[in-house]
């Protein structure tokens, strides 16, 4: 048996090369340099681009203002769909000319077809603007696509010699070629940028970064409000004055969770107004139209505290019933859009999780003080049909209902 001695220098010196070898060869295999083809393309020039894990080989003849790229992208499952594109007059999807490559159903055979994407909810293979040839798609043995062509940049842009790129991925693509809607998380987002073709690099855009914090504090707006502050409200209205100690104070409390509420609320519905307008072709109608009936549900109620009538009007049994209902129907349409909310923003899953533990809580919270206050008010009637005339309004001087 052959057996090696190793002093302790060199066994150090081996691992830490193995060390070294392990932790940069991974790095090594994810640049764009070690990429090579079937055909054996060779570009100028490659890119590793900062989202979704692309990359861009391209070569640029300025002469004849002729680009040459090889995209490579990974779909996000089996049977997905990767496109770069070239928006000649916007930073964003739309109104960009998108080369799109997917295997073809039920060959397997990947395949690139031509989107001109007017709108998100027009996305149909259709001829870009400018020429475009010797389109190819490579398919790969670790999953990614590879899209090959030839584009003719368009005067303006050969002139300036940058042109705005745009990339993604998406799950799948359904009949007539009409592409399953990608994600909107971070990553995809931020897949847009600069290309300048006479000097080789990208420079990425913030646009996706200032979207996510729009919706990360519209989310929060709402939630506190609509999904936190309301119940809040609600049950300090219904459990809290049926202890006569607490009045008036259960009032002003109700009164301060309602306005402060609907103060935030309207900013939160602010925000998003404002990212639907900047987010032209996405529609989110169920949340949207939702939203939208709280905010008037909402300010009719606020409003309607301007006509509230006294205690013994003969229309305050009315009004009550006006404002409870509109009440309940605020707080089941608040929480149900935050979830819906959340569904759109698609945050980690422990935010989602900590507000269901916090609505669970004041369902559980609100199950007790229900039993506490049905005790309390029964005693109270109970006690008051035992109490002798005593002169003063036929003993039911005291408080009578529920009500506000």
């Amino acid at each position: 048996m052959l057996r090696f001695k190793m002093s302790p220098s060199s066994a150090a010196a081996f691992l830490r090369f193995t060390f070294w070898t392990l932790l940069i060869s991974p790095a090594v295999s994810l640049t764009c340099s070690t990429q090579k083809f079937n055909k054996n393309q060779v570009f100028s020039t490659c890119i590793d681009l900062p989202s979704l894990s692309s990359y861009l080989h391209f070569t640029y003849d300025s002469p004849i203002a002729t680009l040459s790229v090889a995209f490579v992208a990974t779909p996000p499952k089996s049977g997905g769909w990767i496109a770069w594109a070239i928006n000649p007059k916007a930073t964003g999807m739309v109104g960009s000319q998108a080369l799109v490559a997917y295997k073809n159903s039920p060959t397997g055979v990947p395949v690139v077809r031509t989107y001109d994407i007017s709108s998100y909810s027009s996305i149909v293979p259709k001829d870009l603007s400018f020429a475009v040839w010797d389109k190819t798609a490579e398919s790969r043995s670790d999953g990614s696509l590879v899209i090959f062509a030839k584009i003719k940049v368009t005067a303006d842009l050969a002139a300036s010699g940058k042109i705005n790129q745009v990339w993604q991925a998406g799950p799948g693509v359904g009949d007539g070629g009409m592409l399953v809607k990608h994600e909107f998380a971070a990553a995809n987002l931020q897949s847009k940028g600069t290309l300048d073709l006479k000097n080789g690099h990208t420079s990425g855009s913030s646009g996706g970064d200032t979207t996510i914090k729009k919706k990360n504090i519209h989310g929060i707006l709402n939630g506190v409000s609509w999904g936190i502050l309301f119940p809040l409200g609600a049950m300090i209205a219904r459990y809290i004055r049926a202890f006569e100690s607490a009045d008036p104070a259960w009032f002003y409390l109700h009164m301060l969770c309602q306005i402060s509420g609907y103060a935030i609320g309207v900013a939160g519905w602010g925000t998003g107004l404002k990212l639907g307008s900047e987010s032209l072709g996405i529609m989110y109608s169920g949340h949207r139209n939702i939203g939208i009936a709280l905010f008037v549900l909402a300010t009719v109620q606020i409003f309607a505290l301007f006509l509230r009538p006294k205690k013994d009007h003969k229309y305050r049994f009315y009004w009550n019933i006006y404002h409870h209902g509109v009440g309940y129907a605020v707080l089941v349409l608040g929480i149900l859009n935050v979830f819906k909310g959340f569904d759109i923003l698609n945050p980690d899953r422990k935010w989602k999780l900590a507000y269901m533990i916090i609505i669970i809580a004041l369902g559980a919270i609100s199950f007790l003080l229900e039993a506490i206050t049905w005790v309390v008010v029964l005693k109270r009637k109970s006690g008051k049909s035992n109490k002798p005339y005593d002169g003063y309004n036929n003993g039911q001087g005291g408080r009578q209902t529920l009500a506000t």
